[in-house]
Parts: C-alpha cells; sequence; structure tokens
C-alpha cells in the first residue's frame, strides 16, 4: 500500500466497467477516494485513468469474493466504503420465469451485495462513523413490475438487507443505505431499447417510450446523477441518513 493511498479512504466499487458503476468510481475519484474497480473482467482502463486497482471478481463465489476484498486492502488499506453496484436483469412472463433464471436473479442481485458485504463488515465496523455501505437496488425495490419477477423479488430483497444491516451497524457509526434508480439511460437500455425496436418494428424514439413514459419527468435517469446520490451518501454530509432506499426516477414511485 502506497503513501499516498493510505491518505485516502478506500472505496470498493462492484460492477464498475461500465454504466452507473463506472459513472460512481469516477465521482467517487473526484471526491478523492482511493479506488478498487471489480467485475467479471477487471475494469482495467478505468483504474488506471482514476489512479486505482482494477480486481477480477465473481461476486456469486464466495472464494472470488474474499479474494478480491485482500486484493483490495493489499493494494488501498481497510475497506470504508462498499458499493454494490454490480447486477443483472432478464426478463419472461412469470409463467415461464425457470427455477434457473430465478436462481441467477438471486445469486447476482442478492447473494452477491451480500457476499460482499460479509467480506468487508470488519473493516466497515473498524471505520466507525465513515464506514458506508450503498447497495444499488433499483425502483424494482419499491413497487412491482410485470415480466421481471425474479429481478424485482431479489431487489426487494436487497432493500430488506440494506435496512437490517443498517439497525445492526448503527451504534458503532456506519451506515447502510440504497439508492433505487429508475430506467437510466445505460448500455442495457439502450440495447432493450434497440432490441423493442427491432422487434416490434417502432423507431427508435417510440421504443425509447416504453422507457421515458414511467418516469414523470419523461426521461431517462443520468448514470451521473445515481453516482452524486452514492457520493453523498458516502460522505460525512449524510452521517444521520441510514436504512433509506433513495429514489431516483423523477417521482415514478409517488
Amino acid at each position: 500500500m502506497s503513501a499516498a493511498a493510505s491518505i485516502r479512504p478506500h472505496a470498493l466499487v462492484t460492477g464498475a466497467s461500465r454504466g452507473i458503476g463506472a459513472a460512481i468510481a469516477r465521482r467517487l475519484a473526484a471526491d478523492g477516494w482511493a479506488l478498487t474497480l471489480t467485475g467479471r473482467q477487471p475494469p482495467t482502463a478505468l483504474a488506471a485513468e482514476l489512479g486505482g486497482t482494477a480486481v477480477a471478481m465473481e461476486l456469486t463465489r464466495a472464494d472470488s469474493v474474499a479474494d478480491a476484498v485482500a486484493a483490495a486492502r493489499a493494494a488501498h488499506g481497510p475497506v470504508v466504503a462498499l458499493v454494490n453496484n454490480a447486477g443483472a436483469v432478464e426478463t419472461a412472463p412469470f409463467g415461464r420465469t425457470s427455477p434457473a433464471l430465478w436462481q441467477r436473479m438471486m445469486d447476482v442481485n442478492l447473494t452477491g451485495p451480500f457476499l460482499c458485504c460479509q467480506a468487508v463488515l470488519a473493516d466497515v465496523r473498524a471505520a466507525g462513523p465513515r464506514g458506508r455501505i450503498v447497495n444499488v437496488a433499483s425502483t424494482a425495490a419499491l413497487k412491482g413490475y410485470a415480466y421481471v419477477s425474479a429481478y424485482t423479488a431479489a431487489k426487494h430483497g436487497l432493500l430488506g438487507l440494506t435496512r437490517s444491516l443498517a439497525l445492526e451497524l448503527a451504534a458503532e457509526g456506519p451506515t447502510v443505505n440504497a439508492v433505487c434508480p429508475g430506467y437510466t439511460d445505460t448500455d442495457i437500455v439502450r440495447d432493450s431499447v434497440a432490441r423493442i425496436a427491432e422487434r416490434t418494428g417502432r423507431s427508435a424514439d417510440e421504443a425509447r417510450a416504453h422507457f421515458t413514459q414511467a418516469n414523470p419527468q419523461g426521461r431517462l435517469v443520468q448514470p451521473d446523477e445515481v453516482a452524486a446520490a452514492v457520493a453523498w451518501l458516502c460522505s460525512p454530509a449524510a452521517g444521520a441518513v441510514n436504512g433509506q432506499a433513495i429514489a431516483l426516477c423523477g417521482g415514478e414511485t409517488m
């Protein structure tokens, strides 16, 4: 661990290769955090850009998570903040939601964050009032959506985990919160727009309306907006905010 790294607080961001995760990494770097960025394929280019460390991690495997956290500590010291951003979504009508699909959604969106929280728990506890865990959930943690029952159930579970862990750690100082973005302008949504347009013969704008119409502001959330909320929750200014689900959706969940 370098002397420079030891001065800066250390944040570990999962699923940092692109989209919301990359935006969070850039914002935390701008705020002075030392960074460990993880993905199935380590985000080496982004880590080099931000002066951080890239680590390969399969977040559904406890041994891989433990190895990644050990590498993070070796590079930048104890993990003061964990941002559980990695996730995945698969769509299917409930009647065609197979047990395998259900389990994949649970593994990536709920068990993975659970394993990461456990792996950094001692560090976050030792950080006291500076310790932070931020789980990137979804508006699917706050309401139901058709055709994504497994994903929605997993994100509801992630919010429950957030609230329970927040209460367990409250007296020791660390905070645990969730951010819940609505449809966000990422590769995942853009790919979905393209598939809808191809399947239905609609224009790209007509296909995009499927995602923007749920937001009362009539737009997609921007990754930088999610990153700003995460950065605030990781800051000393948010020390009294604990166990919360912050919706970033233009009012969709009201």
